[in-house]
């Protein structure tokens, strides 16, 4: 069994967390050669493109750590037999979506990306390889995987394998910094060489104070709690947002007076339509089927009502727009500024957007939707909907995408902001205003928008929590 030190890793995976995670890894250990291996060519051609623009994915400052490592020491290819056979680490990041048919449908996670993963690094590893659970992952994957690998044909025993736990914490929009200044990085596993090769690259930049051991089941689980624990602060704060509206309170005002208790501190207590991205509703939902498979009935009715309060606010924030706009919105036009689910990232996984968009489109409203980052391919893939040119708007509900917000606002009787997107809290609201049908109402349901000044410009305003 050869034990060397690790010189190439490579990641199984090029989406939102092994580009960005890799591309890190890469120019904090210049010693290290990185490569990202999908399946998809067309993923990794634009991951190679000479225009950093066209990168798959926006994250702020990801491009300039491209273009420092890109084909120096970070690769990115389609060769997965190859890479698999040269690497000493291998990460999979591959997607988790939640199953849609069969046992746990609805709320469990559906492993074969990673089941998939396990059997081409079993078929093509050569010695010893220490594979690293990235992916979201319900409690005791890592049982499933080394039953995997540990079942190679290689009957000559030439190849070995260790399994490890290290799963991401990085928040889209502020990814690169999450990476560069981890609040912590959790590894868990059995094997402690395997254990110290991963945390030995860390502490090329991560101080090992902030470097935790664990079992790789605790390990598995602290991904699926944390993440539960601040969607469960974003329903919390949404739902004395609602309280705040009815009794005269303001939102603004509470978030200050508890956020500065340092036993609950201000982190996640901005109030909003909802929390979204590709992780929050998913884990929760693994967690459900976890507790229910535990039988833990009470655990898991808890956290199903973190989900409902999610769903309730996005209905209720819809139900808002159409009651203020006369108790109908068919055939008007609503400018929806934002539609990815949080700033700085064009992801539109579970954004709250869309349930808004859907729900306006239901009742018959004509949708301009501007967002900077996210293409028109996205909005259309995420409403179900294809886009209908401005000439053929009626009273039929239809949407397009805009180029600007002055141009989504042409003729319309509303603006919904619906992602915090900085631009938004400097956006020219005379400009906007001049550009409505009147009575115009804007709903800012950010918070980011100068409200005051809105209602002496001549808008009809709402304001979440306020």
């Amino acid at each position: 069994m050869s034990r060397n030190h690790v010189r190439n890793i490579c990641c199984i995976g090029a989406g939102y967390v092994g580009g960005p995670t890799m591309a890190v890894f890469a120019d904090e250990c210049p010693d290290l050669n990185v490569t990202v291996l999908d399946i998809n060519p067309e993923k990794i051609s634009l991951w190679n493109s000479n225009d950093l623009s066209e990168l798959p994915i926006f994250e702020p400052g990801l491009d300039k750590v491209i273009l420092r490592c890109r084909n120096i020491n970070l690769f990115f290819s389609t060769d997965i037999e190859a890479n698999i056979a040269n690497a000493d680490m291998i990460f999979i990041s591959v997607n988790t979506p939640t199953k849609t048919r069969g046992i746990g449908a609805g709320k469990a996670l559906d492993l074969k990306w990673v089941e998939s993963c396990a059997r081409q690094i079993a078929k093509f590893a050569t010695g010893h390889t220490i594979v690293v659970e990235k992916s979201t992952l319900p409690v005791r994957t890592a049982e499933v995987m080394k039953t995997i690998l540990n079942s190679s044909n290689d009957h000559s025993k030439s190849k070995t394998f260790s399994v490890l736990s290290n799963p991401e914490f990085l928040a889209e929009g502020c990814a690169i910094n999450d990476l560069k200044n981890p609040d912590r990085v959790l590894i868990g596993g059995e094997d402690e060489l395997a254990i110290n090769e991963l945390a030995n690259i860390y502490l090329n930049w991560v101080p090992s104070s902030k470097i935790l051991r664990t079992n790789i089941w605790s390990s598995e689980l602290s991904k699926l709690t944390a993440n539960a624990f601040l969607a469960q602060r974003i329903s919390s704060i949404n739902s004395i947002s609602a309280l705040c509206e009815k009794c005269g309170a303001n939102i603004e005002e509470v978030v200050d007076a508890i956020g500065s208790d340092t036993r609950i501190g201000n982190q996640f207590l901005n109030s909003g339509p909802g929390f979204g991205g590709s992780c929050f509703q998913k884990d929760i939902l693994n967690l459900i089927y976890i507790a229910s498979n535990y039988g833990l009935d009470d655990v898991a009715n808890y956290w199903q009502e973190v989900l409902n309060l999610n769903n309730w606010q996005k209905e209720r924030i819809s139900k808002l727009i159409v009651q203020n706009l006369f108790g109908t919105v068919t055939g008007k036009r609503i400018a929806i500024l934002g539609f990815a689910f949080k700033a700085n990232t064009n992801d539109t996984r579970e954004s709250p957007a869309i349930q808004v968009c859907e729900n306006l489109l239901e009742e018959g409203a004509n949708l301009a939707i501007y967002d900077p980052k996210v293409s028109q391919e996205s909005i259309e893939l995420a409403l179900g909907v294809k886009e209908t040119s401005v000439d053929e708007f009626s009273e039929l509900s239809s949407w397009v995408k805009c180029n600007s917000d002055v141009e989504a606002c042409i003729g319309a009787d509303a603006i919904v902001v619906l992602t915090n997107w900085e631009q938004f809290t400097n956006i020219s609201l005379n400009k906007l205003y001049e550009k409505m049908r009147k009575p115009a109402w804007l709903f800012d349901t950010r918070a980011c928008i100068d409200i005051d000044t809105a209602k002496k410009i001549g808008f009809n305003t709402w304001r979440i929590g306020i």
